[in-house]
């Protein structure tokens, strides 16, 4: 009997690949590591990979710029993907918090050692989550895995500047390649849509 092929792993392989970016000399942005982890052809239109690739990237960035050690971020990548696998697909329809947004809580609280019982920094990833699904909320349905994954690199610039002293790369020119392979890409309502795509 013929074994099973297995299915690939997209959560080692963004942890591999994030541990890879913050080896390399060339300091990549959030932004760009997002965007190269997302044209491996097993990386889906939507699927609840992204909730660990919001955390991921910026925690990436933020552990490159704080100059820890790859250990720091391997450590720190482990908890925000287990983390994150708890936020199922479909979350943001079914339960009302995407979970792009939920990310940036996540990498809040792994980056600030948050826990339940924390007092200041319970508010910040909290408050991390709820502004980000607030942007979201502005542009309306349907989903959109890309678009909220782009919403929530580009709040996360502002939060972690503001309120975890981490500056991270804006991103304010984001143009979407996805659109073709998204059924219910908004187009012209999105605010990442390219024509050329």
């Amino acid at each position: 009997m013929e074994e099973q092929s297995k299915k690939f792993d997209l959560y080692g392989y963004i942890t591999a690949q994030c541990l890879q970016y913050f080896r390399e000399s060339l300091v990549k942005t959030p932004l760009a590591m997002a965007e190269s982890l997302m044209k491996h052809s097993e990386f889906n239109m939507h699927c609840q990979e992204h909730h660990y690739l919001v955390p991921a990237v910026l925690l990436t960035a933020a552990c490159r710029i704080q100059g820890r050690p790859a250990d720091d971020l391997a450590k720190l990548l482990e908890k925000a993907q287990s983390r994150s696998q708890n936020v199922l697909g479909k979350f943001c329809g079914l339960y009302g918090a995407c979970g792009a947004a939920i990310g940036i809580g996540i990498y809040a609280s792994v980056l600030t050692d948050t826990t339940p019982y924390s007092v200041e920094t319970w508010s910040l990833v909290n408050l991390g989550t709820a502004e980000s699904l607030l942007e979201m909320a502005k542009i309306n349905g349907p989903r959109c895995c890309k678009r909220n994954t782009y919403l929530a690199l580009q709040y996360a610039s502002a939060f972690s500047r503001e309120h975890l002293g981490v500056n991270l790369a804006d991103c304010d020119t984001i143009q979407c390649r996805h659109s073709s392979r998204n059924k219910e890409c908004k187009r012209r309502q999105c605010p990442f849509y390219c024509e050329s795509e």
